[in-house]
């Protein structure tokens, strides 16, 4: 089996192992008690965040452990709001954010704050000007995660930490991503991670909080943590978590040359070997190891299914494996192709011989799931009216698509189709399919039972 998720969670380093089976043996204890048993704990906790401070670039008592990078975006996010109160009630985040950036600014916003979401290129990447725009003089946060984790996009943080600074902003970069690669760039405020997003264990978060920035920890607080994380560290997990980023930053150079190459590989190789792919995300400016394209007329679960039955664990932003049955917000953003989306993000020490299998078994699999679908195999001969109505209310995306493409040929150069749906992935997935094959999107009608998405026949 080879998994190709480690952008959820990268399977775990043999020397967090190590140090996880060790500090049981001497972390058990209270680190705040004062016999033996505890400052031997102590001693490890104090080293452990000295260790993590060096990673992050930051003074070890700006620094705490919290339950995960969730609890972490959560803490950071409200803490900075309620110390900038007095500023303001604004916040800024980037469309792309993880869930757990935008799930903190729906919260801030039910309580009376107002909400920016700066806007994305088609790569996936803010742009810095656009960020400064947003800044108001009521701003109390701005958050910009490092790099975005569907499609791998590295966002230009210090040009935008420095328009923060210049507004006296402070700026909240999530760095899960990209912290076991290099350090998170630019003048920061504040920052969050996630253990288990570099071969740590699970239930370990980090957050860092510039000495300066006002900050006022919500919710009860006990002592533990600079009162920033209440409740009894878990310390082996924290040692593990601090020993395998150490490791991994050790590597990180070298390893990342080699998982570049075998992401462009992919990147190169798919398009050549699967027709109707629209490969997403940065080119150049991407963290080495995630390569995410999507599928023309394929759903995304039963790609999914089909891989893992071919022994590949990837992942997916279709809404087509979504239970709320709506595209990514990234993928969203970008105003790229939904549809049977494939996320491959290739952990450390991946064989180029299982990219190489991976390669040979994707075309087969897409087109198995396109044949099941009924996915249209040649263009059809123009014989209808200048206007064409298919109906594909009540039907999940990649239907709706395949439907319009069996029939733009139906009408003649400068017809029209009208594709009637209630899917969400409709928004995205008809406009994408526009682009990538040439005919021209003229808009969308509202309905009585859905939407009404029009597309000119221009070849």
């Amino acid at each position: 089996m080879s998994y190709f998720d480690a952008a959820s969670a990268a399977p775990l380093h043999p020397v967090a192992r190590q140090a996880l089976m060790a500090s049981l043996d001497d972390g058990w204890a209270d680190p705040a008690r004062l016999y033996r048993e505890g400052r031997k704990a102590r001693l490890l906790l104090d080293a452990a965040r000295e260790a993590a401070a060096e990673a992050v670039g930051c003074r070890a008592d700006e620094l705490v452990f919290t339950s995960s990078g969730t609890r972490a975006v959560h803490t950071g996010v409200a803490g900075a709001l309620a110390g900038r109160r007095r500023a303001g009630r604004h916040l800024i985040v980037s469309a792309v954010e993880h869930s757990s950036v935008l799930h903190s600014a729906e919260v801030f916003e039910a309580e009376g704050g107002s909400v920016s979401q700066v806007p994305v290129n088609r790569a996936g990447a803010v742009d810095p000007s656009s960020f400064a725009a947003a800044l108001r003089p009521d701003t109390a946060l701005a958050c910009l995660q490092s790099a975005n984790h569907e499609v791998g996009t590295v966002q230009p943080v210090a040009e935008v930490a420095e328009a923060c600074r210049a507004a006296g902003v402070p700026l909240l970069v999530d760095a899960a991503q990209s912290l076991g690669w290099w350090p998170a760039g630019g003048d920061w405020s504040l920052l969050t991670a996630s253990a288990h997003k570099w071969g740590g264990p699970s239930g370990v978060g980090l957050l860092a909080v510039r000495k300066g920035v006002r900050f006022a920890a919500q919710g009860p607080v006990d002592e533990r943590e600079s009162g920033r994380a209440p409740g009894f560290e878990n310390l082996p997990a924290i040692v593990a978590a601090v020993a395998s980023l150490r490791a991994v930053r050790a590597e990180a150079d070298q390893e990342a040359a080699r998982l570049r190459e075998l992401t462009e590989w992919i990147r190169t190789r798919v398009p050549e070997l699967v027709p109707d792919v629209e490969v997403v995300g940065d080119a150049e400016r991407r963290l080495p190891g995630i390569v995410t394209f999507s599928c023309l007329y394929v759903d995304g679960e039963a790609l999914l299914h089909e891989l893992d039955r071919a022994g590949f664990s990837v992942s997916s932003g279709s809404s087509c494996t979504s239970s709320t049955l709506t595209p990514s917000h990234v993928l969203k953003a970008m105003g790229v192709l939904s549809e049977g989306n494939v996320r491959v993000s290739l952990p450390a020490g991946t064989a180029r011989a299982d990219v190489e299998r991976f390669l040979q078994v994707l075309p087969g699999a897409v087109a198995g799931v396109r044949e099941k679908l009924g996915a249209p195999t040649a263009p059809a001969t123009a014989t209808g009216p200048g206007e064409l109505l298919v109906d594909s209310l009540g039907k999940r995306c990649p239907i709706p698509v395949i439907e319009l493409a069996k029939v733009i040929g139906q009408v003649p150069v400068g017809g029209t189709v009208r594709v009637l749906s209630d899917d969400e992935a409709a928004r995205l997935d008809i406009p994408a399919w526009c682009e990538m094959r040439g005919q021209r999107y003229l808009g969308e009608e509202p309905t009585e039972k859905g939407t009404a998405y029009l597309v000119r026949r221009l070849s």
